[in-house]
């Protein structure tokens, strides 16, 4: 390895963006920077969240300084600029089997937007409070909307055989993302009378 390093546990040391597009490349698809973010949209955004393009090229670089891709240019199919395209290593596939095997599992971080409103609802009309969990409520039917599209479009692959538990995953989190909002909406509706709003 070039410009890596272990932990102390032996585990390679990237951020998680590097596993994750690492990860990416890990399907034996060679990708450009614009493939990898495509594909962290439609699968990393729906249960983890999506690296930005200065995010993705950044990684992809370190991974290739790493030993873990190589990259070539190839010609375009339309247009007129060569386009850089990368594919994992097989020192690339170890470290990313060793990072998933052995690392560390973070819990989750709950950053829920709409309940730290709620939270603050004592400082708010009912009305607006109904206002920003039917907002939610949209927003999470339309995850769930995504996720189940994207569900069908992974098809019976093999090699996408865990992504789509994921995917399927990410759907059922948006279903009750989407009913804990009525169930709050419904709360709301039942405490107006219970509490004195200002």
């Amino acid at each position: 390895m070039r410009d890596s390093v272990v932990d102390r546990e032996g585990v390679p040391g990237l951020p998680a963006t590097g596993w994750a597009v690492l990860g990416l490349l890990s399907h034996g698809r060679e990708l450009s920077g614009y493939d990898v973010k495509k594909r962290a949209d439609r699968s990393l955004g729906l249960f983890y969240w999506s690296p930005s393009f200065s995010q993705v090229y950044s990684e992809l670089r370190r991974l290739e300084n790493s030993g873990y891709a190589t990259s070539r240019l190839v010609a375009p199919e339309t247009g007129t600029r060569d386009k850089r395209v990368y594919r994992i290593t097989d020192e690339g596939l170890d470290a990313v089997r060793t990072w998933a095997r052995t690392a560390p599992l973070d819990p989750p971080v709950l950053k829920h937007g709409p309940m730290l409103r709620l939270w603050l609802g004592h400082l708010l009309e009912p009305e607006r409070m109904r206002e920003i969990l039917a907002v939610h409520r949209e927003y999470a039917e339309r995850m769930r909307r995504r996720a189940e599209a994207d569900v069908a479009d992974a098809g019976a692959d093999e090699a996408w055989a865990y992504p789509r538990l994921t995917l399927k995953w990410a759907e059922r989190y948006h279903t009750a993302e989407r009913d804990l909002a009525d169930a709050m909406l419904a709360d709301i509706e039942e405490s107006e009378g219970e509490r004195p709003w200002h």
